[in-house]
């Protein structure tokens, strides 16, 4: 009886799970693609308001007031270009030589001095908010966090099920290997080529030159310092795939 239970059990978590992914798929407008989307905009942005909030009082701000007014002013005409521009963006320059940028639910964009220096123009750093802003309309921090939480949820019930079979505890680490490697960082990779090809789109909408992007990932490519680690093992495209992928598509849109 005991072992009957459980079995039942794992077979309602299962089932629960399989009917939570099918009513999560949605199509994006933006990109034609199926996602799974398991919370609301609403739920996410209230869970990034204290990350946000954190950033900004342990990462020290830049008081360069040049460079956050250029930074606001092209994020605005980017969200705008973008049809958001009725949100409340927030853009804010981070005073640390990191190249990098982020976005979070709820309109908070943050974008590191290493980074906008790394910028000869505002066409390129329109090509960096883009792609932000891509994130965004791609609605890809929702998908993430929902392929996160349904993964540990499989995951879990996996290992549950395993338990019940004598399959060992070690292969519970070779489950989530599993998924890391063969779901979230491909998925990773996905949103990163997506959010290129539709801040590009975004850039152009707004008046930026589309071949500046190239220019900056081209930048970023010679900044690099030290080896990456191979794609597979990479929440981001290959630099060099990433600049050929950006270039078809610049010519097949005929920007």
């Amino acid at each position: 009886m005991r072992e009957i239970g459980r079995v039942k059990i794992l077979g309602i978590l299962a089932g629960a799970g399989l009917a939570l992914l099918l009513a999560g798929c949605v199509t994006n407008e933006l990109t034609g693609r199926s996602q799974f989307i398991a919370m609301s905009e609403g739920e996410l942005s209230q869970l990034s308001a204290n990350a946000w909030t954190e950033t900004k009082q342990k990462t020290p701000i830049s008081k360069d007031a040049a460079a956050q007014a250029r930074v606001k002013r092209v994020g605005l005409r980017i969200a705008d270009a973008a049809g958001l521009s009725n949100q409340p963006w927030e853009f804010v320059v981070f005073d640390t030589p990191d190249r990098n940028a982020f976005v979070l639910p709820g309109g908070k964009v943050g974008v590191y001095k290493g980074l906008l220096d790394l910028t000869d123009n505002d066409d390129q750093l329109a090509a960096v908010l883009g792609h932000e802003v891509g994130h965004v309309t791609g609605r890809h921090a929702l998908e993430r966090a929902s392929q996160t939480t349904y993964t540990q949820l499989g995951l879990a019930v996996g290992q549950a099920a395993g338990a019940q079979i004598g399959v060992p505890p070690q292969a519970g680490a070779l489950l989530g290997l599993g998924a890391q490697y063969g779901l979230l960082l491909p998925y990773s990779r996905l949103h990163e080529s997506e959010a290129d090809r539709i801040g590009v789109d975004y850039m152009v909408k707004a008046g930026y030159r589309a071949g500046e992007s190239v220019h900056f990932w081209e930048k970023m490519l010679e900044a690099e310092q030290g080896p990456r680690p191979p794609q597979i093992l990479s929440t981001h495209p290959d630099p060099t795939n990433r600049i050929t992928a950006l270039k078809t598509y610049i010519a097949s849109k005929g920007y």
